[in-house]
């Protein structure tokens, strides 16, 4: 049995500490993305200084295992050999052209041959770039106006998704962040996640109004959130009833839940997809795509206008192409899955031993977990769990050197190059860590 290591995640004397108040002197509150800043874990930080297969290592020597992997890209752990070579060999040849390259055209053909859904593709750098992009889109194919999203999914910092729900089954949107105008967010609908009904009113209220239908297939920003049996489903045969398109964001799901994406699991085949994370194998790059009919308004063969310098980098496009060849083999997701699921039912015995009612589930190498007892389907049961618990949790874990995401709304990962060895002392720092949420 390894030994549990005993370390403090940025102790007030660190150099992690010492940097990272060095950072907020330059940077808004330290970080270049509001969650890195720790702020529900007191807001210290680890300053990560390089990262090695399933580990993390910090500016003080101490080694996490990792189950953030960068928020999802790193489906084979950090600095993979095969990855890295990839990279290094685009870069001998340039950084950037702004000019078409092979390489993404043989991109784009992986990614159009793993989706069904999936006649052509644009590449592009981030995940906001793709939802927004794919939302001109159908904006574009529809004439319409309004699209719809549910209560707690996250698509990006675009002015019209930053939007909250308000009361009953839907409401025009309101901002959820300063300085995005009103007159942006009453373009959004907002409904419960996995409440076809409350879908299908809205549908029905603004029959011809709607353009489209975005939803993250498994939701991982309210937390780890699986869809209802039957509720996908119901959603493609509405967005076709009513004439206005099905977007999927699988950002985080595509080739993390199965090859290719949610949407290969689940059989359902979206109007547009939204790729992120994975496809990048680390560095920057998204994508969006869908029938050929639709892309075919894209400029410059149609009126709907978007562009990017970088997008398709080189080096971007390389890390992709090595990232999803490594996940390409037989029976690669059903396996990781096995080992995954060995992880989450060790937890759940251990929360059971201690009392402590929590839940968990595993989609591929997607999971993430609640401090709740009744069943987590939707932003308003997630917002309801024991946020104090999963804080005293979260405590131990991290001075035990297990790095989870440092906000209970966020869904975990894993890699390919996490092993039986990682698995075991993460449960045996669980155990101490569920003891400490049973005196909450």
């Amino acid at each position: 049995m390894p030994r549990l290591p005993r370390s403090q995640a940025s102790s007030s004397g660190s150099r992690s500490h010492t940097l990272f108040k060095e950072a907020q002197r330059w940077i808004p509150g330290g970080v270049n993305s509001p969650v890195r800043g720790w702020s529900r874990l007191g807001g210290k930080p680890p300053v990560i200084q390089r990262g090695e297969g399933p580990c993390i290592i910090d500016v003080d020597g101490k080694h996490y295992i990792d189950y953030v992997l960068s928020w999802g890209p790193l489906l084979h752990g950090h600095a993979h050999p095969k990855v890295v070579r990839a990279v290094q060999d685009a870069a001998q040849h340039g950084l950037s052209f702004g000019a078409p390259t092979g390489a993404e055209t043989t991109i784009a053909k992986l990614l159009c041959t793993a989706l069904p859904s999936m006649e052509q593709v644009r590449m592009v750098n981030s995940g906001t770039e793709a939802t927004m992009s794919a939302l001109r889109l159908a904006r574009a194919a529809t004439g319409r106006d309004l699209i719809i999203k549910c209560e707690g999914c996250y698509h990006g910092h675009a002015d019209h998704l930053l939007v909250a729900a308000g009361s009953g089954a839907a409401t025009f949107g309101h901002p959820d962040s300063a300085g995005v105008p009103a007159a942006f967010a009453e373009k959004t609908l907002v409904v419960p996640y996995n409440d076809a009904a409350a879908m299908e009113a809205v549908l029905t209220r603004h029959h011809d109004q709607v353009a489209a239908i975005i939803i993250e297939p498994v939701a991982g920003n309210m937390g780890f959130v699986q869809p209802l049996d039957g509720y996908l489903q119901a959603l493609r045969k509405l967005a076709t009833t009513h004439g206005c398109l099905l977007i999927f964001d699988e950002v985080m799901t595509g080739f993390r839940t199965a090859w290719g994406g949610h949407q290969v699991r689940c059989r359902v085949r979206p109007d547009l997809t939204c790729l992120g994370k994975v496809i990048g194998g680390g560095l920057p790059a998204a994508a969006y795509g869908g029938k050929r009919s639709v892309m075919r308004l894209l400029a410059p063969q149609g009126p709907c206008y978007q562009a990017g310098t970088l997008s398709g980098n080189p080096l971007s496009v390389a890390a992709g192409l090595a990232n999803l060849r490594l996940a390409a083999g037989k029976d690669f997701y059903a396996r990781q899955e096995r080992r995954l699921q060995r992880l989450v039912d060790g937890l759940c015995l251990r929360a059971q031993r201690h009392n402590v009612p929590f839940q968990a589930g595993v989609m591929g190498t997607m999971w993430g977990f609640f401090f709740a007892e009744a069943q987590v389907r939707d932003f308003t049961s997630a917002a309801a769990a024991h946020v104090e618990r999963w804080k005293a949790f979260m405590e131990v874990m991290v001075a035990r050197g297990i790095y989870l995401a440092p906000s209970p709304f966020e869904a975990a990962f894993w890699s390919s190059v996490h092993k039986k060895e990682h698995i075991d002392t993460t449960l045996m720092a669980a155990d101490e860590a569920f003891a400490a949420a049973a005196q909450v």
